[in-house]
């Protein structure tokens, strides 16, 4: 081992650990204060209330269209016939809705992350130093960016239907609005790792900034913009699923609905589509990121 070497890394390591307890330290405040509040309390029946969810859990409703009961019948408590149901023509018509919530919920995904990567491109290159923008107009891009990252989509959804109104715009915009600011960090970060030589080389002609961008910057930077979006729209689809919790259509809706009638059986068949939507989309684009390679 090369002595010279450790004067060098221990501050680093030393400032490293100084993190890490920290970390701890703030870890060991958050239970205890969660503790001294009562706040860590699993409930008065735990385990029969999760032997039960999982019971129902792992029936999804969906198998309700093979093995349903053809006639369901709802009775009072003295015994009186309330009414009767078909329960593989009640599911058919669930499953018909879950699709048709599925495809809005991918639109919204879809429009919101190409709407955030179009926003985001020019402040996230404004915020990239080695571009050189000028200090005032890299701040104020990189300000913009913080807060659209900040601030929660569900926050942004809120606001949008109130001012939007219901449905998948409010939806779209939210998603685009909050991804805008991952976008930008991103493009920035890219950016930055460029070989400024071949930046500077065409510069050298005499070439306009719009020049530049096109013939040196973003040919290197495609693939991982690329790359970044595949990422980020994948994430959207995940997080677009809870825009319908606050009246943004979707797959949230139906979650909304499913959850406070605890119907966990048709619960468990919404996130086994949302389970399928992510592994489809995530396997398309490792496929498509291993083409850019």
């Amino acid at each position: 081992m090369n002595t010279a070497l450790l004067p060098w890394r221990l501050p680093g390591r030393l400032q490293f650990l100084s993190l890490v307890l920290v970390y701890a330290a703030l870890v060991l405040v958050c239970l205890g204060t969660l503790a001294a509040a009562g706040e860590l309390s699993m409930g008065r029946n735990p385990w029969p209330n999760l032997v039960k969810s999982v019971g129902e859990f792992s029936r999804p409703s969906f198998v309700d269209v093979w093995f349903g009961e053809p006639r369901l019948e709802f009775r009072s408590d003295d015994g009186t016939l309330l009414r009767v149901e078909d329960r593989r023509v009640v599911e058919r018509r669930f499953l018909s809705a879950l699709a048709e919530a599925t495809w809005t919920t991918l639109r919204i995904a879809t429009l919101g992350s190409l709407l955030g990567a179009v926003l985001a491109l020019p402040l996230g290159l404004l915020a990239a130093r080695n571009l050189g923008a000028p200090a005032p107009l890299a701040w104020a891009a990189k300000g913009v960016l913080d807060v659209a990252r900040a601030i929660h989509t569900l926050v942004f959804g809120l606001v949008l239907v109130g001012i939007v109104g219901l449905g998948p715009t409010a939806g779209i915009l939210a998603i685009g609005l909050h991804s805008m600011g991952t976008y930008g960090k991103l493009y920035a970060e890219s950016v930055e790792t460029l070989d400024m030589g071949a930046v500077d080389a065409v510069r050298a002609t005499g070439a306009s900034p719009v020049q530049v961008f096109f013939n040196a910057v973003w040919p290197s930077v495609l693939p991982q913009f690329v790359s970044n979006h595949l990422y980020i729209w994948e994430y959207n689809i995940r997080d677009s699923t809870i825009l319908g919790l606050i009246g943004a259509g979707g797959l949230g809706l139906l979650i909304a609905e499913a959850t406070s009638l605890f119907q966990w059986s048709r619960l468990a068949t919404i996130l086994l589509v949302v389970i399928a939507l992510v592994a489809s989309f995530d396997a398309i684009s490792r496929r498509i990121r291993q083409a850019l390679l």
